[in-house]
């Protein structure tokens, strides 16, 4: 069976010399078709930066990266926007939404940037705001939306187009205790009915037992998993 996504040896070096800092230590780190995976860690521990490389926004120091079968690592860097839009959708801690937008342009503006024409884009973004519980706030900019409703845009946007690989950066962090809750379950239920990957970087345990994996990282190594 092809991987959504097979790292091998990834090492993560910035700087030389004496200066230089390993970030990553031979990583080694695989996610099945359809599976939704945390990765989790102390602040510092190489989890995000191994998401970066993961989402092609970083190149490895050395070692492999592979999306459903695809070598990305080692690709010149006028290739990686492509890949990101092949492959990937995201999910920000800060919802990276554009505030001039309403919250069904910022997802019909995704949907454009994967071939869709603009009427089609509209109604799907429509559809997808429907999906998450947003309907009623179709024409609502970032501004006049909470935390939690910000959040469900930027799920709403990372599966829009049908991108086989969803990341997300600490999606829950800036979201009370039941926001936060909510956000990953219905990310979790869309992407299990719709067959994305989801790879999900966070320390907070409150919602792990959402996840089919929850793998540890410490110091830029794989230390362990559970299930």
């Amino acid at each position: 069976m092809t991987l959504a996504i097979e790292a091998r040896d990834v090492v993560k070096t910035y700087g030389v010399g004496d200066a230089a800092t390993q970030v990553l230590r031979g990583v080694d780190f695989r996610v099945k078709k359809g599976e939704f995976v945390f990765l989790a860690g102390p602040s510092g521990s190489g989890k995000t930066t191994l998401l970066s490389i993961l989402g092609c926004v970083l190149t490895p120091t050395s070692g492999d990266v592979s999306l459903l079968g695809t070598r990305v690592s080692g690709r010149k860097e006028s290739e990686l926007p492509g890949l990101r839009v092949a492959y990937l959708g995201f999910i920000f801690q800060g919802h990276n939404l554009i505030a001039s937008l309403t919250a069904a342009q910022n997802i019909a503006l995704q949907l454009e940037l994967r071939g869709h024409s603009p009427r089609e884009a509209m109604k799907e973004a429509e559809s997808l705001l429907d999906r998450v519980g947003l309907g009623d706030r179709t024409h609502h900019k970032p501004g006049e939306l909470s935390g939690g409703q910000r959040q469900r845009v930027s799920v709403a946007r990372a599966l829009a187009g049908g991108p086989p690989i969803i990341l997300a950066d600490e999606p829950t962090a800036s979201l009370d205790a039941q926001a936060g809750l909510l956000v990953t379950e219905m990310l979790r239920e869309m992407a299990k009915e719709r067959g994305h990957s989801v790879v999900v970087v966070t320390h907070d345990n409150r919602i792990y037992h959402l996840a089919d994996r929850v793998v540890q990282i410490e110091d830029g190594t794989i230390t362990g998993e559970s299930s």
